[in-house]
């Protein structure tokens, strides 16, 4: 089957999976480096990977921070950290404790508009091996561990590690819930140790404690084939494609469906053009926690940082999702917000209340509710940003304030009970997209999210010593603390705090310790002091 002829896109079927789930295309613009060898192979085994890539080179712990540097290399699994930081952070954790370590490969894609992974460990599962394996021996790691949320993935990552025979470091395929939440840090982690798989809400840096209380190198399934690819190429080699800024390639899904290899710098228009696709109404870059560019911007921009900077966004995990003219921008918007809204992990009043809120303010103004309507929507979106125990309430007020500000008419002539006559054909991919209606709601509580960032106050120049910490995991939103501490705690629109971290002067610190040992939750703390 031919696959990668430059600048075409053409079906593979996905092995194993059922026929009932939509089947990704793979393509590329100009000449491969990922996806290379698929040209005639539905998947390429241990032989077909070495006749193709050749064996990877060994490399210390340092010539590997070098090479991360040298090809500027980052993260691509939505937060583009660089990776030599990362590296360098866990060598660091590793003299603190006595040499160990431990290598986690995030293979979850919770998003629905995200394949890119998942193409890779099905297609060229090696690959990513050889990445992974590459930064375990020269960290000198006890275990590899690769988590994925597939049971095809699963299957063809086990095959793949059978297909090397024995191996100096374990390396292990751990099939994990599918849900949004998996590809957050601590939930991954947490799961990989045989836990429920969930944030812990908490500032818990992988590179100090991670799988197994290691410090661990966690990162995404296409940064470790980034890696391989730099180690064989060498830095100068890599920096020959791609923005002299961020050189390389990058793989990029698109509609939610095709998986296209890309030069980064490329122009958006390109890609959606060889996937015969136009902007449409406009173009959700980064995913669900993206940012939508209108179509003259998705006309002008450049697939790079400073490019999708200029307007606002940033590539994330390299979901593009162009919204078909067909289709009502509002109800697309709705029906994504409940989906979001029933991600939540249920840890955390922001997300088990305020985005189901969220979601059900923007229901009610998209049906004609006016101007009021809108204007709580703006109140719920405020109410859960920084508050949460992880940033997906962030994330999801992020969503929902980006369509109001890119289809701006269309919710204002929906609140009015205009409408626009047009469908919501289910454009943006959702799971279980029958429940997500524009006429339906989740119920508070639902089962998935992800992002790891707790809220922070304000910086001020001279802050107290001491601070009045929430623990998102554990509040319930009891509300005793307002009561014990007023004027320091104050209660949201959902009833749980405003804020996570108050600083806490001298003359409140009797209080809040009553608050402490008062909370029916135990989700108080005091932070610093003697």
């Amino acid at each position: 089957m031919k696959l990668l002829a430059p600048d075409t896109t053409v079906t593979l079927p996905v092995v194993g999976r059922a026929p009932a789930v939509p089947v990704p295309a793979l393509g590329v613009l100009g000449a491969p480096r990922l996806l290379a060898g698929l040209d005639g192979a539905e998947r390429l085994d241990r032989v077909a990977h070495l006749t193709r890539h050749g064996s990877p080179p060994g490399l210390s712990a340092s010539e590997l921070v070098a090479l991360a540097e040298d090809t500027g290399l980052r993260g691509r699994g939505g937060a583009g950290f660089p990776f030599a930081r990362k590296l360098s952070a866990v060598l660091e954790g590793q003299r603190r404790a006595d040499g160990r370590a431990a290598v986690v490969v995030n293979g979850s894609e919770g998003e629905p508009g995200c394949l890119k992974d998942t193409a890779l460990l099905l297609y060229a599962p090696h690959l990513v091996l050889d990445g992974a394996l590459l930064a375990a021996r020269a960290l000198g790691a006890e275990e590899v561990a690769v988590g994925v949320t597939r049971a095809d993935v699963a299957r063809s990552v086990r095959r793949a590690i059978a297909e090397r025979g024995p191996l100096s470091t374990p390396v292990r395929a751990e099939l994990l819930p599918e849900r949004f939440v998996t590809g957050e840090g601590t939930a991954l982690t947490d799961g990989l140790n045989h836990g429920p798989g969930l944030p812990s809400g908490r500032k818990v840096r992988s590179s100090e404690r991670g799988l197994g209380g290691l410090p661990t190198l966690l990162s995404n399934t296409e940064t470790y084939a980034q890696l391989a690819v730099a180690a064989r190429l060498g830095a100068l080699g890599y920096r020959a494609v791609g923005d002299p800024a961020e050189p390389g390639t990058a793989l990029l899904t698109v509609a939610g469906e095709r998986v296209v290899e890309a030069p980064t710098g490329v122009p958006l228009a390109r890609v959606l053009a060889r996937c015969g696709l136009g902007p449409g109404q406009g173009v959700l870059v980064g995913g669900y926690h993206g940012t939508w560019l209108s179509p003259s911007a998705a006309a002008a921009v450049l697939l790079s940082r400073d490019g999708l900077a200029a307007y606002g966004a940033v590539l994330g995990a390299g979901a593009i999702l162009p919204l078909p003219e067909g289709t009502c921008p509002a109800g697309e918007t709705v029906r994504v917000a409940r989906w979001l809204a029933a991600e939540s992990a249920g840890q955390c009043g922001p997300c088990v209340l305020g985005l189901p809120a969220l979601a059900d303010a923007l229901g009610q103004a998209v049906g004609g509710g006016g101007q009021r309507a809108l204007d709580a929507v703006r109140a719920r979106m405020r109410a859960v940003q920084r508050r949460g125990a992880c940033s997906h309430p962030d994330g999801t007020a992020r969503f929902v304030a980006s369509a109001l500000a890119a289809f701006p008419d269309e919710f204002d002539g929906h609140a009015r009970g205009a409408g626009c006559g047009r469908p919501v054909l289910g454009a943006l991919p959702v799971t279980g997209e029958e429940t997500y209606g524009v006429d339906s709601a989740p119920e508070p509580g639902g089962g998935r999210h992800s992002g790891a960032r707790a809220a922070t106050a304000t910086a001020r120049p001279r802050a107290p010593e001491e601070r009045l910490l929430v623990d998102w995991t554990l509040c319930r939103g009891h509300g005793l603390c307002a009561d014990l501490v007023p004027g320091l705690v104050r209660l949201g629109p959902d009833g749980y705090p405003e804020r996570a971290t108050m600083p806490l002067p001298a003359r409140m610190r009797r209080r809040a310790q009553l608050a402490v040992r008062r909370c029916p939750a135990l989700a108080l703390r005091v932070q610093g002091g003697e």
